[in-house]
């Protein structure tokens, strides 16, 4: 039945403008942003495998944050950037769901993944004589797997419920990417939305607050071992250590709430849009700064690599 009445086979993306000459400078400037973002999360990734002194649970968290940062940045760019350029600026009916998807998917996996991190924090801090034996390789892959379980079955719950919509009249996007967690998507279909958009709301609800709500347990934890240290050296020490991570959180948590607490309305759609810009490319390239400017350990790897390399050529 819903395919009688689904006539669209394809969406138009409006982008973020429609000036050509501000289109270009966009373009380069989101093509900038794409490859600093590959080059800082590879880079991440390969500098955590090479260093034996950054195979611990936090680079191992770490090393996965910036796969997951990769794949969502991958997700949206490319094909923002296509917009871009090209006359036709369209995304078949597929691709929209497989973006939905993936969209969503990482979203709930990076959300968890911070959350695991929090927790690893508090054990190093809090347990730093049982930390080796409770945080072990079985363990931390236990907390790796369960988001990535998560993300995939609640992206592909929530692109069901937007496959189960009829598309049948306008298929004008008024967005850069194909999102069905946004209004101007869902605001399309000529079928009755109630149920994606109160399945929307309950699992953005439920996953925002409870990932935040173990991040923020975690770290009324951690300060209260820190304020158990009695060396001045030492409480910097541990705080140092979990500054990159309350940054990115702080980061990632602000933007989410900015983008979808908010009235639905023809303005919020355009600010949203914004928000969004910084969300699905700005952050993904900021991560890895954040975790190696602020991080000794991956600076100190990463200047033996690079006097590794010069040793040998």
């Amino acid at each position: 039945m819903r395919r009688n009445f689904t006539t669209v086979r394809e969406f138009v993306l409006l982008g973020l403008t429609s000036l050509r000459e501000l289109q270009i400078l966009l373009f380069l400037v989101f093509l900038g942003i794409y490859l600093i973002t590959v080059l800082g999360n590879v880079g991440m990734l390969v500098l955590i495998q090479l260093s034996a002194q950054l195979h611990t649970p936090m680079y191992f968290f770490l090393s996965h944050l910036s796969l997951v940062d990769l794949c969502f940045s991958s997700n949206v760019t490319p094909k923002m950037l296509e917009v871009f350029l090209s006359e036709k600026k369209t995304i078949s009916y597929p691709a929209c769901l497989v973006q939905c998807y993936l969209f969503i998917a990482l979203v709930h996996v990076e959300m968890y993944i911070l959350a695991a991190m929090a927790f690893d924090r508090y054990m190093a801090i809090g347990n730093p004589l049982l930390y080796g034996s409770r945080m072990s390789q079985h363990v931390c892959l236990m907390l790796i797997l369960g988001p990535y379980m998560y993300g995939a079955l609640t992206g592909l719950m929530e692109t069901m419920w937007t496959y189960s919509l009829a598309f049948c009249g306008p298929n004008e996007i008024n967005h850069f990417y194909c999102a069905c967690a946004d209004p101007p998507l869902i605001k399309l279909a000529c079928s009755d939305t109630y149920k994606k958009e109160t399945s929307m709301f309950v699992v953005a609800g439920c996953n925002l607050s409870f990932s935040l709500i173990s991040i923020v347990l975690s770290y009324l934890f951690i300060f209260r071992a820190i304020l158990r240290i009695r060396s001045t050296a030492g409480r910097h020490k541990a705080f140092s250590t979990c500054g990159s991570h309350v940054t990115s959180v702080t980061i990632f948590y602000v933007t989410l709430f900015v983008m979808y607490l908010r009235p639905p309305s023809e303005e919020s759609v355009e600010q949203g849009k914004m928000v969004a810009v910084f969300y699905t490319t700005v952050i993904s390239m900021l991560k890895p700064m954040i975790y190696s400017l602020r991080n000794k350990d991956v600076k100190e790897a990463l200047a033996k690599q690079l006097s590794r390399r010069k040793t040998v050529s």
